[in-house]
C-alpha cells in the first residue's frame, strides 16, 4: 500500500537547528528575540540590507552599539547545534521511501546567517532542494514564499507535509493545501510524521511480529500497585482471531473448559475457576471436535440463572452473569446450530442493545464498545436469518449513535470494525485512530475487560493493534452493504465450524460489497485533511 504523502518541507531554525538566545553581552535575550521579529531584520531576512546596514539600522531602533549586537549574533550562531534524532527520522522515511519521498527546507533567514548555519555539523543530503528568504526575496508567511516553492519544486501541495514552528506560517501553508504540523514536541513531531508518511497496516503487522510469543495484557497502575503484566487467554484468542497467525500467540491450550488465566489467578484467588467466556470464545477460535464442543455446550446448559439467562463461570458458588459473556456465548451456540437453547439469554441481550444498557460498560468489560463489538461478532458467527433480523439493524441504529465519541484506540477500533459489519462507512472514528498509532508501530493500549470485584482494568496493546489493523484495513476495502432481514446474511459457520479464520472475514468474504476502489491512499489523505471537526459518514 502506497503512502499518501510525497513531499516533506521543514524549517531549519528552532525545529531543525536549536539555538541559544543567552550571550555574554549585554544585549538580554529577550531583546535578541524583539530583534529578530523587528521589521528591519525582516528586510535584513529578505536580502534587501547589507549585515552592517542591519546592524546599523537595529542599533538606532534599539539603542544598541552594532558592535554589540555583531557580537551578540556571533555568540548565538556558535551556540547553533543540529537535532540529530530528528535528521535521522528523515533520512530513514526518505530511505524507506524507495525514492519517492522529497525533502525541503524552508527558511526565514539571510545570505550571510545561512552562510555560517552551513558551516554546523549536519546531515544536509537529506535534502533535495533548501529555499532561504534571503534569495527568495520573500519570508514566511507570505504566501508568495510558498508558491515560489511550489512552483520551483513541482510539489503537490495535497500530498506535501510542512512543520514549523511558528502556527501564522503553519497557517499559511495549510491556506495553500500543505499538511501543516507546529513543532512543538520533538517526539510528537516524530510521531505525526511516522503515522502521515507510513502505512498503518505494514507498520502495525511489524509491531505484532516484532513483539510475536509476548504480546501479553497488562493491568492500569492503581493506588497499591503499579501496572501488572497478566498471562491470560482471551487477549490471545482474539489476537489470534484477528490476525489469523498462532505465531504471534502465547496460549495455554485446555481440552475442554478454559481459563481466563493461564496458571494461578493474579490479583485475585489463586484457584480461579475456569469460565464460559473464554471456553465460548477459544471454541469458536480454535478447531475442535464437534462431539467435544457438544458436549462442553451440555455443561454449560448446567449454568442458567433463576432467570433463564447463562451465568459466566463453571461454578454454582459464582452465579456471576454479564451481557457480554451472554453474547460469547451464544456466538458458540449459534455457530453450531444450537442457538435455539439460549432464548432467554438471547431475548436478555436484545433487551441490553435496545435500551442502551452497555453504555457504562458491564461487570467485566470496561466499555460499550466492547458489547457492540461481540454483538457483531455473534452476528458474523451465524447464518440464522432471525438471528440477524433480531439484531442487526438495532445494531446499527446504535454504532452510529456512538459514532464521533471519546474512546482510546481499542473502542475506535471495535467501533469502526461494527460500522464497517452494518455498512456504515466510519471516517470521523478512523481519523481519531490514526495519530494513536505509536512511534513502535503499534497503537496505544486500550482497555477492555476489568476485574468485577476491584474494577482494576486490563488492556492488551497487541489485542489493540491487530483490531486497529482490521478496522483500517476495513476502511480502505469496499464497502458490505447492510442486509435487509429478508437477504441472505453471511454463510453459517454451522456444519464445519473453522476457527483459523475470523468470522468477520469470512462474512466479509461471502457477501457482496458495493463497487467501492478508493486506496489507501486517497482514504487516509481525505481524512488527514479532513479537519478536526469534518464530518463523513457514509451510510
Amino acid at each position: 500500500m502506497s503512502n499518501q504523502y510525497s513531499a516533506l518541507i521543514f524549517d531549519l531554525g528552532d525545529v531543525l537547528f536549536k539555538w541559544s538566545p543567552n550571550t555574554k553581552t549585554t544585549i538580554s535575550a529577550q531583546t535578541l528575540r524583539e530583534i529578530l521579529s523587528s521589521p528591519t531584520w525582516f528586510d535584513y531576512e529578505r536580502g534587501r540590507l547589507s549585515e552592517a546596514d542591519c546592524y546599523a539600522k537595529v542599533g538606532e531602533e534599539f539603542m544598541l552599539k552594532p558592535d554589540e549586537i555583531a557580537q551578540a549574533f556571533r555568540q548565538a550562531r556558535d551556540s547553533i547545534q543540529a537535532d540529530d534524532d530528528l535528521i535521522a527520522l528523515i533520512r530513514e522515511l526518505k530511505a524507506q521511501s524507495n525514492g519517492e519521498l522529497q525533502v525541503f527546507a524552508m527558511s526565514n533567514i539571510s545570505l550571510p546567517d545561512y552562510e555560517v548555519l552551513r558551516t554546523k555539523s549536519a546531515d544536509w543530503s537529506i535534502f533535495d532542494r533548501v529555499f532561504t528568504s534571503g534569495v527568495a526575496g520573500e519570508r514566511k508567511p507570505n504566501l508568495g514564499f510558498f508558491r515560489q516553492v511550489v512552483s520551483a519544486t513541482g510539489i503537490d501541495p495535497q500530498k506535501t507535509i510542512f512543520v514549523d514552528d511558528r502556527s501564522e506560517n503553519v497557517l499559511s501553508a495549510r491556506s495553500l493545501g500543505l499538511h501543516g504540523i507546529v513543532f512543538d514536541d520533538p517526539k510528537t513531531v516524530a510521531r505525526a510524521l511516522r503515522n502521515l508518511i507510513g502505512d498503518p497496516i505494514t507498520r502495525g503487522r511489524d509491531f505484532l511480529k516484532q513483539n510475536a510469543g509476548h504480546l501479553f495484557s497488562v493491568t492500569d497502575k492503581t493506588d497499591k500497585h503499579g501496572a501488572v503484566e497478566l498471562r491470560e487467554n482471551f487477549a490471545q484468542l482474539l489476537i489470534l482471531e484477528a490476525t489469523n497467525d498462532r505465531t504471534l500467540v502465547d496460549l495455554v491450550e485446555h481440552p475442554r473448559n478454559w481459563n481466563f488465566f493461564q496458571g494461578k489467578g493474579q490479583l485475585t484467588t489463586e484457584q480461579f475457576p475456569s469460565d464460559l467466556d473464554t471456553t465460548s470464545l477459544a471454541l469458536t477460535v480454535l478447531r475442535r471436535d464437534k462431539k467435544l464442543a457438544y458436549s462442553v455446550m451440555e455443561e454449560m446448559l448446567e449454568y442458567i440463572g433463576p432467570d433463564g439467562i447463562i451465568l459466566t463461570y463453571f461454578d454454582h458458588r459464582r452465579p456471576r452473569f454479564d451481557p457480554i459473556v451472554c453474547v460469547n456465548a451464544l456466538s458458540l451456540f449459534y455457530s453450531y446450530g444450537r442457538g435455539n437453547e439460549l432464548q432467554k439469554t438471547l431475548q436478555w441481550v436484545q433487551q441490553v442493545l435496545r435500551n442502551r444498557a452497555y453504555l457504562d460498560g458491564t461487570r467485566y468489560y470496561e466499555t460499550p464498545e466492547c458489547f457492540l463489538f461481540f454483538t457483531s461478532r455473534l452476528l458474523a458467527n451465524s447464518g440464522d436469518q432471525e438471528l440477524h433480523a433480531m439484531l442487526k439493524p438495532l445494531l446499527k441504529e446504535r454504532v452510529q449513535e456512538r459514532i464521533g465519541a471519546k474512546g482510546d484506540a481499542l473502542a475506535l477500533a471495535m467501533r469502526i470494525i461494527v460500522s464497517d459489519f452494518v455498512g456504515i462507512r466510519n471516517e470521523i472514528d478512523l481519523r481519531a485512530l490514526l495519530p494513536l498509532q505509536c512511534e513502535d508501530g503499534g497503537w496505544e493500549i486500550g482497555w477492555m475487560y476489568k476485574y468485577g470485584s476491584s474494577g482494576i482494568r486490563i488492556g492488551n496493546r497487541g489485542l489493540t493493534t491487530a483490531l486497529a489493523i482490521k478496522a483500517v484495513e476495513a476502511m480502505t476495502a469496499p464497502l458490505i452493504p447492510p442486509s435487509s432481514p429478508n437477504s441472505s446474511p453471511s454463510s453459517s459457520l454451522n456444519s464445519s465450524p473453522n476457527p483459523s479464520s475470523s468470522p468477520i472475514d469470512k462474512s466479509v468474504t461471502a457477501t457482496r460489497r458495493h463497487s467501492r476502489t478508493k486506496s489507501l491512499r486517497d482514504s487516509l489523505q481525505r481524512l488527514w485533511h479532513g479537519g478536526k471537526n469534518s464530518k463523513h459518514i457514509e451510510v
